[in-house]
């Protein structure tokens, strides 16, 4: 039986071609996308495995990033499961209005919270494809980005030993929060920032939903929103004072403040439940430009971050993975041999940045829309009242905010 190594004695360094640091949606389709062309990958993940696949996370998914991973093979259980949706409705004044986006644009919503997308790319990739992917690591650092022997080390969770893992490419898809967007040098990098200035309070209560669409409240009291989340649970939201503490909403004044932001004749009632998820989103945008250094290439919220406003994070994150991990099997080759073609790496900041900004506006737009009513501002008001009275009544500027709320074309 050999013994096991001193740990006083430095860890082997390991090699491979790509670390992706970050188990969301955009670093797991990344690495599915690199484990079927059988270009060797580690993926670190600094929560458990059971963390990344109970955390609750919206899940609007455009139908294109459902069809690009269902050319991949990724989409199986996401399409026999998931909702459906073309459709939402507007009230205000006492009125609806239903909105057909998916008549006008001809695409729709797939309904399919994150925690199971991270579920089912988790198997693919993990359980089904044999691929290494490490949790709970601390301490990630990454080292040499900008030469050509990069590299990114780690506390292993079990032994504390320190671990590197040298390699080629590092893909840093750790989220808003995560460290690899910090490798980036300040000299070379333009953070743009957007604060909003209201707060979002996320409600998810355990009753059914009280309406077959997406609902969005526009009232002077404050915005709020109802979305299914499947027959027994509905998310709720709720504009409130950014920074608010969710204990200042106890169930009675929620329940109040719903019924009363989304009161429209003709609608049925709320069916009240325990709220079992209750927390304040702080409303801001930011992009990060370029988005790569060196060998350093940031994916998802590491580089961009767009407000819950019209549903475009996860979207996003999912594009940059596609694009990337195209871009990573042209310059590796399918098997690692070498395809030597980089094009797809140089130009893959720029192809991002386009549809971020596209989406970046469109948040914008759509937040104006949505709050300005709420603002305290006769001007906001009226102004956003006119916006919204023009995509009802105008066929022409329907079907043009149509196809951005769905993402058709959003990279001219």
């Amino acid at each position: 039986m050999t013994a096991a190594p001193s740990p006083t004695v430095p860890a082997p360094v390991q090699r491979t071609r790509v670390v992706i640091v970050g188990a969301g949606p955009a670093g797991l389709t990344l690495a599915n996308v690199l484990r079927a062309a059988s270009v060797d990958c580690v993926l670190l993940e600094t929560r458990s495995r059971q963390y990344i696949e109970q955390r609750p996370r919206a899940g609007f998914l455009e139908e294109w990033a459902v069809r690009a991973l269902d050319r991949r093979g990724l989409a199986g259980r996401l399409l026999r499961a998931a909702q459906t949706h073309g459709e939402f409705e507007f009230r205000r004044a006492g009125g609806r209005s239903r909105f057909r986006y998916g008549e006008l644009s001809g695409h729709r919503h797939f309904v399919y919270p994150q925690p199971l997308l991270v579920t089912d790319l988790l198997r693919t990739y993990a359980d089904g494809a044999g691929g290494d992917v490490r949790f709970g690591v601390r301490d990630v650092e990454l080292h040499s980005v900008d030469t050509d022997r990069p590299s990114v080390s780690y506390t292993d969770p079990r032994t504390g030993e320190r671990r590197r893992v040298e390699c080629e490419v590092i893909a840093g898809c750790d989220g808003a929060r995560g460290v690899t967007r910090s490798y980036l040098p300040p000299e070379h990098t333009t953070l743009a920032r957007h604060d909003y200035g209201i707060g979002w309070l996320a409600l998810l209560a355990e009753a059914p939903p009280s309406s077959d669409c997406v609902v969005f409240g526009v009232h002077p009291r404050g915005f709020a929103a109802h979305m299914a989340r499947g027959p027994r649970l509905t998310r709720y939201y709720l504009e409130c004072p950014p920074g608010d503490d969710p204990e200042n909403w106890p169930h009675e004044r929620v329940w109040s403040e719903l019924r009363h932001r989304l009161a429209a004749g003709g609608a049925p009632p709320l069916v009240e439940g325990p709220l079992v998820e209750k927390r304040v989103l702080d409303m801001h945008n930011y992009v990060v430009a370029p988005m790569a250094y060196g060998r350093l290439y940031l994916a998802g919220d590491a580089a961009h971050l767009v407000a819950p406003i019209a549903a475009k994070g996860m979207n996003l994150a999912l594009h940059d993975a596609l694009l990337l991990g195209d871009a990573l099997v042209r310059h590796f080759g399918a098997g690692g041999e070498g395809g030597g073609d980089d094009s797809g790496l140089a130009g893959y900041s720029d192809a991002c940045l386009r549809r971020v900004w596209q989406y970046q506006e469109f948040s914008l737009w759509l937040s104006e829309l949505l709050h300005g009513a709420s603002s305290g501002d006769p001007f906001r008001a009226g102004s956003a009242d006119a916006r919204l009275r023009r995509i009802l009544g105008s066929p022409a500027a329907a079907r043009a905010f149509a196809e951005v709320y769905i993402g058709k074309d959003a990279d001219r």
